[in-house]
């Protein structure tokens, strides 16, 4: 049925905004299980920076990060280069071991993915077998819909939206849990129109998904992934402990 992971958020090593230096990588434990889902030697990795603009640095990071772990090779994929045919996308993603979607504005890079038909394309590699990951903007995309702040990109709003995703895993998903506490009240006035549950993952917890069943893995000991729905007229917050085996899916997305 297909391999997801969906990392809540984390940093890569990106240089700190007042020049002070750089911050920490935070996610290897998490990306190296990106790396050994492929279950083959010389593994390949497409960086989809859709999301950034597609961030020539963040490509960078990427890059080195991945390659570090032991991907033989990093590609990106710039759908802003408009000589791409569809059939070249296509063979792009179609062609790779895993992809890797990084974070940034959902809304807009679910837009630009509808446009080009990548969203169908990506439901093939699904099919397919490809590991299909990717933190924030990049989580979001696979399940049913997100908490996004995609609209701080475009007017700086600090208003959090709800934007639809590739429904892959059937409950919205809320990033940034613990590191960005609004999103913590926002989701449940969310939830509270929003039928099924959400998943909620801290910076550093991810949630993997293969054959139709999950199991929450971390990079960071405090990092937590949890499960909130609204039942009987009462908010439900729920830990979903981290753990080597795996369970089926569907029990985490019911009420």
């Amino acid at each position: 049925m297909g391999k997801i992971i969906a990392i809540g958020g984390g940093e890569m090593g990106r240089p700190r905004e007042d020049g002070s230096g750089y911050y920490p990588v935070e996610n290897t434990a998490i990306d190296s299980e990106i790396l050994r889902l492929t279950n083959t030697q010389n593994p390949t990795l497409l960086f989809l920076p859709t999301a950034s603009s597609d961030s020539k640095s963040y490509y960078q990071l990427v890059e080195k990060h991945f390659t570090k772990l032991g991907f033989s090779s990093v590609t990106p994929l710039y759908l802003s280069d408009d000589s791409l045919e569809k059939e070249d996308i296509e063979k792009i993603i179609l062609s790779h071991d895993a992809i890797y979607v990084g974070g940034g504005n959902t809304l807009r890079m679910m837009t630009v993915w509808r446009k080009k038909g990548v969203d169908k394309i990506l439901r093939r590699a699904y099919q397919k077998g490809i590991v299909l990951s990717g933190i924030s903007a990049g989580s979001i995309c696979w399940f049913t819909c997100g908490n996004s702040d995609s609209r701080k990109f475009t007017n700086g709003s600090d208003k959090l939206i709800k934007v639809t995703g590739l429904g892959l895993i059937d409950a919205l998903h809320c990033p940034h849990y613990d590191a960005e506490p609004r999103r913590q009240a926002d989701l449940k006035k969310m939830m509270g129109k929003t039928p099924g549950v959400a998943i909620a993952l801290d910076n550093c917890a991810a949630l993997e998904v293969v054959d139709g069943a999950y199991r929450v893995i971390t990079s960071k000991p405090t990092a937590k992934a949890r499960k909130v729905y609204w039942k009987n007229g009462v908010y439900i917050i729920e830990d979903i402990v981290a753990s080597a085996s795996f369970t089926d899916i569907r029990e985490l997305t019911k009420k």
